[in-house]
């Protein structure tokens, strides 16, 4: 394989840099845009795991030679070193991490009879990429966000998903004839209605349905819905964070699968 080129940025107005900029300052700026910038090696090292190629990776220039960044350098079509201070300039973090890649927004990906989360009007990212984790953990194959959800591949949710973007299919903006495409049985979620988590064996592929932060899965989502579960909470409070009760939901339909496979034996 022929080395990626490498070309020196020393100047802030180059139009890589301000790109990277915009999609930084504007979490949504990556549907107009068509790219999605991966900050870190954790997410560059995902998204390589996965196959993706980078199109055009970026380092500080006094780290280019270090030899951590060797497999992600050889997975890049272009590498661009940018002059250190520019380079701090340009992180969105407070700790600047010293790689990044800029990278194709994947088309939509959205198929029937497969095992989905549903996302309906989650709009804190770091509840949103929390639910992504654990959807690609406990092996959720798809997520569709529908339209009211922060944007799934905003830098926030990105950071906060810790590269299972790479593991599941994922489509925003979704409608109601998106869910009914999923040919799946519905299952939404209340905090104070429905039956206990642990007193039902759940379908499997289903898809799952978790609500807004503050009022839950909608009423027409709820009506739409074949089953609804409640997390029985012995304690007394209210409801659980939107992405505890997704990590505990899909926690027991894993468990769930793993006994079914254990008793067909």
């Amino acid at each position: 394989m022929v080395p990626p080129t490498s070309t020196r940025i020393a100047s802030r107005s180059n139009p890589v840099l301000a790109r990277v900029r915009r999609l930084q300052a504007d979490s949504l700026a990556y549907r107009k845009l068509g790219q999605v910038w991966l900050e870190g090696d954790h997410l560059l090292r995902a998204a390589v795991a996965r196959g993706w190629r980078l199109p055009i990776v970026l380092l500080p220039e006094d780290d280019a030679e270090d030899a951590a960044w060797r497999p992600l350098r050889a997975a890049a079509d272009k590498v661009l070193l940018v002059e250190p201070r520019l380079w701090r300039q340009t992180s969105a973090l407070a700790s600047p991490v010293p790689i990044g890649a800029l990278v194709d927004l994947p088309p939509p990906s959205l198929g029937p009879g497969l095992r989905t989360v549903v996302l309906d009007r989650v709009q804190d990212a770091g509840n949103l990429g929390s639910m992504l984790r654990s959807a690609a953990a406990l092996g959720v194959q798809q997520v569709l966000a529908l339209k009211g959800c922060a944007g799934l591949w905003s830098p926030k949710v990105m950071r906060a998903a810790m590269g299972a973007h790479f593991a599941l299919g994922l489509r925003e903006e979704g409608s109601v004839d998106d869910i009914t495409a999923l040919r799946v049985p519905l299952v939404t979620t209340s905090s104070h209605a429905g039956s206990d988590l642990a007193a039902v064996q759940w379908p499997d592929p289903c898809a799952w349905v978790f609500g807004h932060e503050g009022g839950g899965v909608s009423e027409e989502l709820q009506r739409l819905g074949t089953l609804r579960a409640r997390i029985a909470q012995p304690g007394g409070e209210e409801s659980l964070n939107v992405a505890a009760a997704a990590a505990v939901c899909l926690y027991e339909a894993m468990r769930q699968r793993g006994q079914r496979r254990v008793g067909n034996q």
